[in-house]
């Protein structure tokens, strides 16, 4: 009988008292990680300077590669060799200024036992901001301890005296009295009435959501657990991206050319050039307008209320982005397409409701917001937007904080001032597409809008809901924000109710918000109202979160 070689398991180096281990979680995407690490480097070097001001030594747990060319956890097997050097029972910050995978992290944080401080830097130039309440929402469902904090120079004193608390206690905290259960509230018994109904009637004629492949750039936070989606009588069409490749082939070139026609008849405007590595070529295009014809054939193929496409991975190395496709699916006012025989015209004057990056929870509040709207008489276009900054404004115009928010394209030209006239079409980045492909891009109109935002807390669904405004800000204050964050992506100025901008970043789990408009205040309240007896009915745990558009409070 062989003798059994039993392992002795991982030798990990204990640091010494008083020091804090750091580690950056970075994109899956080389030209990103090597593109953003100045401004990762910065933020460090600032945060390390806190933190020793406090008293306590930084020790990196892993180096600057320069074979690389960065200092990024850059995939998940990175981050399990890394967190086998890492002492698991020691202070442990992960510091964030650009978009990160949550995944390559995760592993190893689900099994450290010290204190995790989750740390960004308050900037738009990257999406640090997203990448960390997108790896929150990922901490929270798994169930994982962890603090978060931020700060534009990690110098004020909001950030400082949090930072001394977690150093000394292991935790921190934050102000969150913005938030009342929805059984604390009063929303009115006709508005009970009509959620209670819309559950009643999901459950009884169920409906689905086309997963074309899950689990986008790591975000567990956005993977909904069957049984959880099962009890709201939702279920997943799990489908491929390369289903969704193959059928983009089969359209043809007239009907590619009809949808672009379409486009610019209805008034958007394409930014284009020659060089296929950097600028939106036609080819770019009409390689789009395949992929939105092929994705609401498969929509209707398989019955899908709505269609999340992952395409941050896999589908950007054989198409240009989505995003586009995307936008136009969000919105009534569409391209028709008909049915592969001709005969019939696919989802006629509807959206077929897309949560970008294949987002389950963002997809799950589509549909709920899609019928609560339609049952009101309300405007039923809904996107999901990044959480992406926020700022005064600089023009003087209002003196109320005003949040950024912005995706990648998927905003529908229905929120936009000018509608269609108003959007535009420009490359996306090339560090993040190399087939390039076009956004969707336009300023969000002024209005009032109800946003949203499922996760996944103890094993249970919960939704979180609020009430803001959108403003409209002078041109060279919209450049401005542009400027600082995104060029190229739709653009939301909002403000939101009785929320400031800490208790946001406080409370909210998750990199997407779900924003949809009302006709008025009033209208918008009674959609909030509605939605959050719907969720609640489907059982899951809702709060309010601020306060109504005259500053009354929901309870």
């Amino acid at each position: 009988m062989a003798k059994l070689k039993v392992p002795t398991g991982i030798q990990t180096q204990k640091v010494k008292p008083g020091t804090v281990q750091l580690i950056a979680s970075g994109d899956l995407r080389l030209s990103a990680n090597q593109v953003c690490w100045p401004a990762q480097l910065a933020m460090e070097q600032e945060l390390t300077r806190a933190i020793e001001a406090e008293g306590h030594r930084v020790q990196r747990a892993h180096p600057y590669r320069e074979e690389a060319g960065h200092g990024f956890i850059g995939s998940q097997k990175e981050g399990l060799e890394v967190f086998r050097r890492v002492d698991p029972d020691a202070p442990l910050i992960v510091a964030e200024a650009v978009w990160q995978y949550s995944h390559h992290v995760l592993p190893g944080l689900t099994t450290h036992r010290g204190p995790i401080l989750t740390a960004a830097n308050w900037s738009g130039t990257w999406p640090g901001l997203v990448g960390m309440l997108n790896l929150n929402g990922s901490l929270t469902k798994a169930g994982v301890e962890y603090s978060t904090l931020w700060s534009e120079d990690f110098r004020d004193a909001y950030f400082r005296r949090r930072l001394r608390q977690w150093l000394r206690t292991g935790r921190c905290s934050h102000q969150t009295d913005h938030v009342v259960p929805l059984r604390a509230s009063r929303i009115g018994a006709s508005a009970r009435r009509l959620g209670e109904a819309l559950a009643r009637q999901l459950r009884a004629e169920k409906a689905i959501l086309g997963v074309f492949d899950e689990g986008c750039m790591g975000m567990f936070n956005a993977i909904i657990p069957d049984d959880l989606l099962h009890a709201t009588g939702v279920f997943k069409e799990r489908l491929s991206q390369s289903a969704l490749y193959y059928e983009s082939t089969q359209v043809s070139e007239r009907e590619a050319r009809a949808v672009y026609r379409w486009l610019v008849k209805a008034g958007m405007r394409f930014h284009t050039g020659r060089e296929e590595a950097t600028d939106l070529t036609m080819g770019q295009i009409l390689q789009q307008c395949r992929t939105y014809v092929a994705a609401v054939r498969l929509a209707d193929d398989f019955g899908c209320a709505g269609i999340g496409i992952q395409y941050q991975q896999g589908l950007k190395d054989l198409l240009p982005a989505s995003d586009l496709v995307e936008g136009i699916l969000n919105n009534g006012d569409r391209p028709p397409v008909t049915s592969r025989d001709g005969k019939r015209v696919l989802f006629e004057g509807e959206p077929v409701p897309h949560f970008n990056e294949v987002d389950e929870c963002s997809g799950l509040d589509a549909l709920l917001t899609n019928r609560v709207q339609s049952a009101l008489g309300q405007p039923v276009e809904t996107t999901l937007h990044d959480l992406r900054w926020g700022d005064r404004d600089r023009s003087g115009t209002v003196e109320d904080y005003v949040w950024v928010l912005l995706i990648s394209g998927s905003a529908p030209p229905a929120h936009f001032i000018g509608g269609w006239k108003g959007a535009e079409g420009f490359r996306q980045p090339p560090m993040y597409f190399p087939k390039g492909g076009s956004t969707l891009r336009g300023i969000s109109k002024p209005g009032e809008i109800v946003w949203s935002r499922i996760f996944i807390e103890d094993h249970t669904l919960k939704m979180d809901l609020g009430r803001a405004k959108v403003i409209k800000l002078p041109r060279n204050e919209t450049e401005r924000r542009w400027q600082a964050t995104t060029y190229q992506w739709p653009i939301m100025h909002a403000v939101t109710y009785g929320i400031t901008r800490d208790q946001m970043m406080a409370r909210h789990k998750a990199n997407h918000i779900q924003v949809v408009y009302a006709g008025d205040a009033a209208a918008a309240d009674q959609a909030l109202a509605v939605k959050a007896s719907l969720a609640d009915a489907l059982g899951m745990k809702v709060s309010l979160c601020g306060t109504r558009a005259n500053g009354a409070s929901w309870d």
